[in-house]
């Protein structure tokens, strides 16, 4: 971790003179994966990272008219209105406590949070990390308001409400799971299947939320492990666009110290549903093995990662060290998942 140079805040102040997206849709990972980095000891690089990454970044998209407290519904979900979101998040984190506005607000962003593939939500989490662990400087504080602004721009609701009330654990209602017929989807696209896709409901509903606070964050972390390894052997559906099964529930989970806890259920649950959304549309039907980790150390398994440079490999990496840190026994499942998307994603490039 490099908790002196100010790598991750100077990486930062470069990446918010740019726009959360490019090319219309695309997401700017610039944020997430830099903090990745500098977290799992790559500081040294982030800088030549962004050296390239930058030339596929647009400007900030001009601002229309400022968002009130007032008349805020009315801009959510407003694409357009990205910049207005992000000055507003900006001035609210300069008159409250940063905490005191997430609490706020993530109970009206949360039902949104498959929009723009989970993006915004995992820019969140990763900001919210570097809060509880870098410190509350000023860049990352502003970075906290541009990943809540990117969101509530970016607020998309799933066609169908999801409200889980099985019995089914994550790994047991992951691997019920049926696949949407069309795989060549956008995410937009596919959500839209979903509530006409037989099983998916019923499965996704099947899942079980605990009422206890710590028994949900054991179920939210038992569900980033469930994803992790279900991309080491279906990650092939689709190399990119599964790894947000993964990465959505992990930024949440990562989320969870910074929130009160009578929210956590409602985040799980809401965790859940983005993804069983993606694995259902990008996951493949059939598994094929990934390549074996267990020579490889962690840190040798994310510098591979970021050796590859895609950003999805080095986000993917980041979550799935986590898991092999909370793995008993020296499972290093999740580190071949990592290698998986390093495969995949250098295959699909």
């Amino acid at each position: 971790m490099d908790t002196t140079s100010g790598t991750l805040g100077e990486a930062l102040q470069r990446l918010h003179a740019s726009g959360p997206e490019f090319k219309g849709f695309l997401s700017n990972h610039g944020p997430m994966a830099v903090e990745a980095m500098v977290r799992n000891g790559q500081a040294r690089t982030v800088h030549r990272w962004l050296d390239t990454y930058e030339h596929k970044l647009e400007d900030v998209p001009s601002a229309r008219a400022p968002i009130t407290d007032a008349d805020w519904h009315e801009a959510l979900g407003d694409t357009g209105r990205v910049t207005d979101w992000t000055a507003y998040f900006g001035g609210q984190v300069a008159e409250r406590p940063w905490r005191e506005i997430l609490a706020e607000w993530w109970p009206r962003l949360l039902p949104g949070i498959a929009g723009a593939a989970t993006h915004p939500v995992i820019r969140v989490g990763h900001a919210v990390r570097s809060l509880l662990t870098e410190g509350q400087d000023e860049v990352h504080i502003a970075e906290l308001a541009h990943a809540l602004g990117y969101w509530a721009a970016r607020h998309l609701l799933l066609p169908t409400a999801v409200r889980p009330a099985g019995t089914a654990t994550p790994a047991e209602a992951l691997a019920a799971l049926p696949r949407v017929a069309d795989r060549g989807l956008t995410p937009v696209q596919g959500y839209a299947r979903l509530p006409h896709t037989p099983g998916w409901l019923d499965t996704t509903s099947s899942l079980h939320v605990p009422d206890d606070p710590e028994a949900v964050r054991g179920r939210l972390a038992a569900l980033v492990r469930a994803a992790s390894l279900n991309y080491a052997d279906h990650g092939h559906g689709n190399g990119i666009m599964l790894v947000h099964a993964a990465t959505a529930p992990n930024a949440v989970l990562r989320t969870l110290p910074a929130l009160p806890r009578e929210l956590w259920a409602g985040s799980f649950a809401a965790a859940w549903a983005a993804t069983s959304a993606i694995t259902a549309l990008y996951a493949a039907d059939a598994p094929l093995p990934a390549p074996d980790a267990a020579s490889l150390t962690p840190e040798e398994v994310f510098e591979r990662a970021v050796a590859n440079g895609n950003e999805h490999a080095i986000k993917f990496a980041d979550t799935a060290l986590d898991v092999a840190a909370a793995s008993e026994d020296g499972d290093t499942r999740a580190l071949s998942a990592a290698l998986n998307a390093v495969r995949l994603i250098d295959e699909d490039d």
